[in-house]
């Protein structure tokens, strides 16, 4: 975590790489203060070093966010405050800065506290190391850490199309030791939805993961590969992945293997991220709204895992959740853009903003029955919802997609990549790859 120094716009200078801290910092954020009294927040997936931004990554930036004149509010207020909102964010982000102490952040939580978060449009999602009490944790008062924020978050949303059954897709660049009783209580936490609503079918999981092959066939080829984890070599790892395979899909999908329509038996058009060669190193878990993919409910871009470090153990018999890490990300829905609950968010491939053709479940009938829509109308972009972008629809926004769509599952005998693996067919660079670490 830093807070950037440019010569000319921005001002002040707080780096934190050495912070000598309990647990392992894994999050990645950019704080900038600028001359001109504007802050911004920059949540990003790429470590920094330079390696890491030749492979797949995300970033979320915040609207500008200007300099209050007044004096700012307590941080504890009489009534909750909106999961989404600005005010809610800002309370989350400085309680998470907060965590790391007063001498390490303090001048940095009390400078962010005099700006303006109104224009936030997301929820953080947030992990601190130590251990959280949830019986004697209010959280409407204090921030959830861990998979308990996330279901904080997921709860108080309403799914597009409650009846239909939602696919959820977790994508990241390592997966830890996980118990089945561990993944089963994450699945229900990603599945979770408002408690009001009707019992909806169990949705569909997807893990997607890069093969060797892939790893081989990146832009840094196997060079890529030590910063993608996951150990398929001693019994208990060869069990974890037992329970992983039936889930498990590529990360490029342009090999031998084939998609089908949840609707029909012929291979669909595939929707291309143009990512297929970008080692993946981002975080990403999306609910979509049905098996085809075409709208989504919510999607999350953090730093986190799929590990218990990250995201935290299962409630002990205290009612404690244990966390290690320290994580950061952001979660973001539809009805953030439009309370009304009529705008779509659509997943986009190889840009930021729908058009015409990415109308979402109802296609092109929907965009022949809107009478406002004109040919040279697009939409949002989740990454650049601040800006005026007049004549564009606000019913539809778009989500860039990583990976393509439809996803690709592994076959029977396709294996995920093990860094601590050797391989000894050659990359497209001619480079074999020794392996390292223990198993």
């Amino acid at each position: 975590m830093a807070e950037m120094y440019g010569k000319s716009l921005f001002t002040h200078t707080w780096t934190f790489s050495q912070l000598n801290l309990p647990g392992t910092h894994h999050s990645k954020m950019i704080i900038l203060f600028r001359h001109d009294d504007m802050a911004q927040i920059n949540i990003v997936t790429g470590n920094f070093i330079a390696r890491d931004w030749s492979m797949c990554q995300a970033v979320w930036r915040s609207p500008l966010l200007s300099l209050r004149t007044s004096i700012p509010s307590p941080r504890k207020s009489p009534s909750p405050l909106f999961l989404g909102s600005g005010a809610r964010f800002k309370k989350d982000i400085l309680a998470y800065l907060e965590s790391y102490g007063q001498r390490r952040t303090g001048p940095l939580t009390a400078e962010l506290s005099r700006y303006d978060f109104s224009s936030v449009c997301a929820a953080l999602v947030a992990s601190v190391p130590g251990k959280q009490n949830l019986r004697d944790t209010d959280p409407n008062q204090e921030t959830l850490w861990g998979w308990p924020g996330l279901k904080q978050i997921l709860t108080s949303l309403d799914p597009k199309n409650p009846k239909a059954k939602a696919h959820i897709v977790m994508q990241c660049s390592s997966v830890a030791s996980i118990s089945q009783k561990w993944m089963t209580n994450f699945q229900n936490v990603l599945g979770a939805r408002k408690s009001s609503l009707e019992s909806p079918s169990t949705p569909k999981f997807s893990l997607v993961f890069p093969t060797a092959d892939e790893i081989r066939r990146s832009v840094d080829g196997y060079a890529c590969g030590g910063s993608i984890h996951m150990k398929t070599q001693t019994p208990a790892q060869r069990k974890q992945l037992d329970l992983l395979r039936p889930i498990l899909c590529h990360w490029a999908g342009d090999q031998n293997g084939t998609a089908t329509s949840a609707k029909s038996s012929e291979p669909p058009k595939v929707r291309q991220a143009q990512r297929q060669r970008a080692g993946p190193h981002i975080k990403t878990y999306i609910r979509f709204s049905d098996e085809d993919m075409t709208t989504v409910d919510w999607a999350m871009m953090t730093s986190a895992n799929l590990s218990k470090q990250a995201w935290g153990e299962e409630v002990n018999g205290k009612g404690e959740v244990r966390i290690c890490s320290y994580e950061i990300g952001v979660v973001v829905w539809p009805a953030l853009w439009d309370e009304a609950g009529k705008a779509d968010m659509l997943p986009v491939f190889g840009k930021d903003t729908p058009e015409d053709e990415d109308a979402g479940p109802y296609g092109e009938d929907k965009l022949q029955d809107d009478e406002e829509t004109t040919d040279e109308e697009g939409g949002e972009g989740v990454f650049d919802y601040w800006e005026e972008r007049g004549g564009r629809r606000k019913d539809r926004i778009g989500l860039r997609m990583p990976y393509d769509l439809p996803l690709v599952p592994y076959t029977k005998d396709e294996m995920p990549w093990c860094a601590s693996r050797p391989c000894a067919e050659p990359d497209w660079m001619g480079r074999t790859w020794p392996g390292f670490g223990s198993s």
